[in-house]
């Protein structure tokens, strides 16, 4: 029975991956620091006996007992309110935490599984966003201590399986959605959501025309277990095809909710993405994976999950 870790397995993300590893069999270790995940978020797991937490900061020495077969380091602030408000932190993780999570690998001879991200191409010239394409990235700029840790990640990732031999992949997650997000994220779904169902105006930055291409948790998470067990060595974009301006996506949450709030218009953040558009030819290819949950469906599932916490 294999074991895995996930950093960062409170979080959105990796607490979705949690549940999915534990039911193809596998144990988990969730290890995290809580700066931005939540014990609600894998509470349900509590009591399970292949389920087991740490509460430690992935930045220090990582110490697991026994064999490890895989390490999914997802470890990271990761939405813009987050990573503005915790820039150090957010650049340690990147770089301190991605060396602390390859030095468990390369002890325990494990599979390792980097999270990367589609800001990782900046604000693309090329589009969509091809793996080969080394992207448009301001890296002095306040979105570059994301975008410049996880490019870090990428290039320690690939040393550790060249100069160490370490077994490694990466995932270049694009905008996912779905339950277990924060209403407070900062990012647009969830930030839409908590405006519409409470009634009030719709804030939308720029005009609205800016494009996001929207991925459905499950269908990330499958995408992400694919690459996991796939022989694909080089960076994979896990994302949907389907382009969207974000202004529609603000006009479908306000429809599904029924909502009166109107949309209103803020000035567009330094460095905003004009376009986002994951190119998934190779994922399509050597994984046979792409998304199949329509955007409607999820969120009208995410939108029940954001009502239940507002009730709660």
């Amino acid at each position: 029975m294999a074991t895995v870790v996930i950093t960062g397995g409170s979080g959105f993300l990796g607490s979705h991956l949690c549940d999915r590893l534990i039911k193809e069999g596998m144990n988990v270790v969730c290890i995290d620091n809580l700066l931005t995940g939540s014990l609600d978020n894998i509470q349900h797991l509590f009591g399970n006996p292949k389920f087991r937490f740490i509460h430690h900061d992935v930045t220090n020495f990582i110490h697991v007992a026994g064999d490890v077969d895989y390490i999914l380091h997802f470890a990271s602030p990761a939405s813009p309110i987050d990573y503005h408000q915790l820039p150090i932190q957010t650049l340690k993780v990147g770089s301190l935490g991605t060396h602390k999570a390859l030095g468990l690998a390369k002890e325990k001879g494990a599979r390792f599984l980097l999270a990367s991200t589609s800001e990782v191409y900046g604000d693309p010239l090329m589009h969509p966003q091809k793996e080969d394409y080394w992207g448009n990235v301001n890296p002095v700029g306040p979105r570059g201590v994301y975008d410049e840790a996880k490019r870090f990640a990428e290039a320690l990732t690939m040393a550790y399986q060249r100069y160490h031999n370490i077994d490694t992949r990466i995932v270049r997650i694009f905008n996912t959605f779905g339950p277990r997000m924060r209403l407070k994220d900062g990012r647009a779904i969830p930030a839409f959501f908590s405006q519409a169902l409470n009634n009030e105006p719709i804030t939308v930055f720029g005009d609205g025309s800016q494009t996001r291409s929207f991925i459905y948790i499950d269908d990330e998470v499958e995408g992400i277990y694919r690459l996991l067990l796939s022989d694909e060595k080089e960076p994979v974009n896990i994302g949907n095809p389907e382009e969207i301006p974000v202004r529609q996506i603000a006009e479908e949450i306000i429809e599904i909710t029924n909502s009166k709030s109107k949309i209103i218009y803020e000035p567009l953040p330094i460095d905003d993405p004009q376009v986002r558009q994951p190119d998934i030819t190779k994922a399509r290819r050597v994984l046979g994976w792409e998304p199949k949950v329509a955007r409607n469906e999820g969120l009208i599932k995410t939108m029940e999950y954001f009502k239940s916490k507002i009730k709660g």
